[in-house]
């Protein structure tokens, strides 16, 4: 399948472009990987520009677009820098649940101020010891008048000590006692918004990671954190499947930031090898630096094609969970080996930060394990395939 870019899509291009070769500027990422965070002048820029928003709904200030456009605003960010990239692609990360809200007074007061850089977001889904599976969430709410009454724990929540509001998957019953710890994955689940100000809401940094060093990985504690009940997305019970749909696109998202930043390790080894000379000849003119190159940039088509139709298949309302997994597989695949060749190429210098591509290297791994290692992919891609074995 080839994917003929219309003009529309080659000027959000160009846009990204322009505006990362203007801010991520070398000292810029430096420093920023010493703080943890992107310049705020960088994230206002970036949301005037409708780069942050870009998919979210115009009817809340977003770019009204879909991920198709999203996935290539991303991968055309990673490519400059992946760390920042992701911070700024992944800085509305969950307000994609309350996209077709129903009750469009509460997803106006969280989505406008997000598409305008005014606030972060955090899909707070995963759990302590649970892996990706967020099946049998412990985390539970449970009904007390107007309010539910929310406790749990939830791990590596993204821009978890810098959101404004987190989208909290809970376990719930209706009729249940707060201190109850019986609620468990027997009762519905369903996905209530939690503003982070809220009383008996705690978040603590995950601690520094291997890559991705400007987006704030935290764990976030509910301890009888009282939430309005209008703040339920959809109705109770609805939490699961919205989840999962909401994993598949932002998996999908994922694997265009890989596709960057893979993208952005060969950029720099095909401009070293045609400049360095080893023997006399540049090292581009030998036979198993070119089978290199040809290997790499044949792994990120093919990651480019699966995440463009997985992207399309999105926006039309056909793409499966099998579908997202093995776009994203297929990017974390082609980001490990284009980012572990870049390195290989570079020799020495391929080691050193000051020629990049071991901070390529660093955030492709980080992209292979987020939102699902290889084995989680696979076993999503094989149920697909197989259904239910009797």
């Amino acid at each position: 399948m080839h994917f003929e870019l219309d003009k529309s899509h080659k000027e959000i291009q160009k846009a990204v472009r322009e505006f990362v070769r203007a801010q991520f500027d070398r000292e810029m990422i430096i420093e920023s990987l010493k703080t943890g965070d992107l310049p705020a002048g960088i994230r206002k820029k970036a949301a005037q520009l409708g780069f942050s928003g870009i998919h979210i709904p115009d009817a809340y200030d977003g770019g009204g677009m879909g991920l198709f456009e999203y996935v290539l605003a991303a991968e055309q960010m990673c490519r400059k820098d992946a760390s920042a990239g992701m911070a700024l692609m992944l800085s509305g990360f969950g307000a994609e649940c309350l996209f077709d809200l129903d009750r469009k007074n509460l997803a106006e007061k969280y989505l406008t101020p997000v598409a305008g850089g005014k606030m972060r977001a955090g899909a707070a889904l995963f759990e302590p010891g649970a892996g990706a599976d967020i099946s049998g969430t412990q985390t539970t709410a449970a009904a007390r008048g107007d309010h539910w009454i929310i406790n749990g724990d939830k791990a590596y929540v993204p821009n978890g000590t810098t959101a404004g509001f987190y989208v909290v998957l809970c376990a719930t019953r209706e009729d249940a006692d707060p201190s109850d710890s019986s609620i468990n994955t027997g009762n519905q689940q369903s996905l209530i918004i939690v503003d982070a100000d809220t009383s008996g809401v705690t978040a603590e940094s995950a601690g520094p990671t291997l890559g991705a060093g400007m987006v704030d990985f935290a764990h976030v504690g509910f301890q009888n954190a009282a939430v309005s009940a209008k703040n339920i997305i959809g109705t109770p019970g609805q939490g699961l499947d919205r989840s999962l749909s909401f994993l598949n696109q932002a998996r999908i998202q994922a694997a265009a930031m890989a596709l960057g930043t893979g993208q952005g390790a060969f950029d720099r080894a095909l401009d070293y090898t045609r400049q360095r000379s080893q023997f006399g000849k540049k090292l581009a003119q030998f036979q198993v630096t070119r089978h290199k190159l040809a290997d790499m940039a044949a792994g990120l088509e093919s990651a480019r094609l699966s995440i463009y139709s997985a992207a399309k298949a999105f926006d039309a309302g056909t793409c499966d969970a099998k579908m997202a997994a093995a776009a994203k597989l297929t990017a974390a695949n082609a980001a490990m080996t284009a980012s572990d060749e870049a390195v290989q190429l570079l020799g020495g210098y391929g080691y050193m930060t000051e020629y990049e591509v071991e901070h390529f290297y660093r955030d492709a791994k980080t992209l292979e394990i987020f939102l699902g290692s290889p084995g989680v992919l696979k076993d999503v891609i094989a149920g697909g395939l197989i259904g239910k074995l009797r």
